[in-house]
């Protein structure tokens, strides 16, 4: 019997959309400390979204090269199971935190075509997990959340000595499609399931945990 596929919701700013991804079953909830975003929280922000989270499901902090000081705030402050960076940190950079901070990281890396797939190896080793999502446009002010996708085929048969996710331009209409043509176990959405930028749907929500599900 084929694994169930695990659902990350991400992007949360406020308690009902944190409520309703609880309900639709999804597996990880993630907020954005980056101040571009259009999904930005404050750290204590965070701390009151997260704070009665179950704790099966895995709470997520979304980074872009974050200094020491904030990763700081945010521990001291916001109850996290995993880091996520979504930016240029290098791979000692990866490495560091994890070590420094005792704290699982996901790897973002953006797809735009097969040589950005070798870039994704060079963080396989270090971090918890990898996530693909499609390469930010050139003029681009964030590396995420631009409901873009790319080909997911290039995924379908590849392996990696971790865990893997499968973001961008999913929606709850697609994402049944990208994991059959991706191979994916797990799925990160945000824009997807909004109604305006940084405005979640539970509609939308209930929608797309329950496609990605079903597969």
């Amino acid at each position: 019997m084929a694994k169930t596929v695990q659902v990350k919701i991400c992007g949360l700013t406020d308690e009902d959309a944190v409520d309703a991804a609880i309900e639709a079953g999804a597996d990880f909830l993630g907020v954005v400390f980056f101040e571009k975003s259009p999904r930005h929280v404050t750290v204590a922000r965070a701390a009151e979204l997260l704070q009665f989270v179950p704790e099966e499901i895995r709470r997520v902090g979304l980074f872009v090269e974050p200094d020491d000081a904030l990763l700081d705030a945010v521990m001291n402050n916001v109850r996290l199971d995993l880091f996520q960076f979504h930016g240029k940190e290098s791979p000692d950079r990866v490495e560091a935190v994890r070590v420094e901070y005792g704290m699982p990281v996901i790897k973002a890396v953006g797809i735009a075509g097969p040589d950005d797939l070798q870039i994704a190896k060079t963080y396989a080793e270090i971090c918890d997990w990898l996530l693909f999502d499609a390469k930010a446009p050139a003029d681009a002010d964030r590396p995420g959340g631009n409901a873009a996708a790319f080909d997911w085929t290039m995924l379908k048969g590849r392996r990696w000595p971790c865990p893997w996710m499968l973001a961008g331009g999913l929606d709850p209409d697609n994402v049944a499609e990208a994991i059959r043509l991706s191979g994916a176990t797990a799925v990160d959405v945000s824009s997807g399931v909004e109604s305006a930028p940084g405005v979640k749907d539970a509609s939308l929500i209930a929608r797309f945990v329950a496609a990605a599900k079903q597969q």
